[in-house]
């Protein structure tokens, strides 16, 4: 059985800002990307199990420790209660800003349903995005099928409603395009005979 070397490794902090949103005073001015460790250099004859699976392309920031999780998550919510005094100081509820998984589902589907070009922004003209529709589309399926039996009889209706509608509209609208556009008439003089 061969012998299992024991592996190093340093976590270094590139985050450029504090959770506060100040520069950091250590942050490198150019990120350069770290050398490879010579454990990695010399092909083993057994595979050895990597703490993360290697990235395809650029190479992915390490996770954050579960304290810098929690301090960045306490500096949000600091953050969000002082904007939520300030909308109740405008006189405005802070409760508008609260996510529920209703008003997440209608932002998708209102996303969808500018993509199809059914909906526009007030004084501005509708642009058809197809892909990015389909994609809004198969996002609201993925939520549905994984979260099947964990939702309430209310958010499931509403969900598939909104599937309903969108792939109806997407259907719609896909069949429209695909139609030849009637072109019009430019006389049917004899000029030239």
């Amino acid at each position: 059985m061969p012998d299992k070397k024991q592996e190093t490794f340093t976590v270094t902090d590139r985050r450029l800002f504090t959770s506060d949103g100040d520069l950091r005073q250590d942050a490198p001015e150019e990120a350069a990307p770290p050398a490879k460790p010579a454990t990695e250099a010399a092909p083993t004859s057994a595979p050895e199990a990597s703490p993360t699976p290697p990235a395809e392309g650029p190479e992915v920031p390490p996770t954050p420790t579960a304290a810098e999780q929690k301090e960045q998550a306490d500096a949000y919510h600091k953050s969000a209660k002082e904007l939520d005094t300030r909308v109740e100081l405008s006189g405005h509820s802070a409760q508008e800003l609260v996510m529920t998984f209703e008003r997440f589902m209608a932002s998708l589907y209102m996303t969808a349903m500018m993509q199809l070009g059914l909906m526009h922004e007030e004084g501005g003209q509708p642009r058809i995005d197809l892909i990015g529709a389909r994609q809004t589309i198969d996002t609201l399926g993925l939520l549905s099928e994984k979260t099947k039996g964990n939702l309430s009889g209310t958010e499931e209706n509403f969900l598939q409603n909104c599937l309903y509608e969108l792939r109806m509209a997407y259907v719609e609208v896909t069949n429209a395009l695909a139609r030849p556009q009637p072109t019009p008439d430019k006389g049917t003089g004899t000029a030239g005979r």
